[in-house]
């Protein structure tokens, strides 16, 4: 069965966005952004909140041509190519193609995805992560920890339950960025 997994981009002392809301820190250099693109090239689809949704539909329009760099080009092709999924109350139609908007998070009709889908799913932003990391439908976590300490923001994993985990894989980064990838223990 296809897995789905959340993968994302934090502190070293584990937030997504500092307390003003930023994350220019987490911009990933070159190397680190073709590595992020070979890990997302065989998702078939992404799941989103509404704010990460709206910071990554910006790839929808982004300017591919030749003067950009080859990683923004193939990232812009490896999204605009996956289904999203989009959970918002607020939202009633995508700015993006190939996307839906679902008004709230079904564990159950997510489970019925993975049992369908032809390839991995993404899942993206903390808020629905916890979501499903409570359901217990995450099967693996890939954790990008930039050398940064911002202090406080907005925590990439979710508080208020253990989740055992395995590691599977980690990579060291020439700006000091480490990947670590881990399977949710059954």
């Amino acid at each position: 069965m296809p897995k789905l997994i959340y993968s994302t981009i934090a502190s070293l002392d584990g937030y997504v966005e500092d307390k003003q809301g930023k994350f220019g820190w987490a911009a990933p250099d070159e190397e680190v952004h073709a590595f992020v693109n070979e890990l997302e090239r065989p998702l078939g689809i992404y799941l989103y909140g509404r704010r990460m949704y709206e910071t990554m539909v910006d790839w929808e329009a982004m300017d591919t041509g030749p003067g950009r760099p080859a990683v923004i080009r193939d990232y812009a092709a490896i999204w605009r190519a996956a289904e999203k999924v989009v959970y918002s109350r607020v939202l009633k139609a995508p700015d993006s193609a190939r996307t839906r908007i679902e008004s709230e998070f079904d564990p159950a009709a997510v489970a019925q995805l993975k049992a369908s889908a032809k390839a991995d799913i993404g899942i993206g932003g903390p808020g629905l992560a916890a979501a499903a990391f409570a359901a217990g439908l995450i099967d693996e976590l890939g954790l990008f920890l930039v050398p940064v300490i911002v202090g406080s923001g907005k925590p990439a994993l979710p508080d208020g339950g253990r989740i055992e985990l395995e590691l599977l894989d980690e990579r060291r980064f020439g700006n000091g960025t480490v990947y670590l990838r881990y399977r949710v223990a059954a």
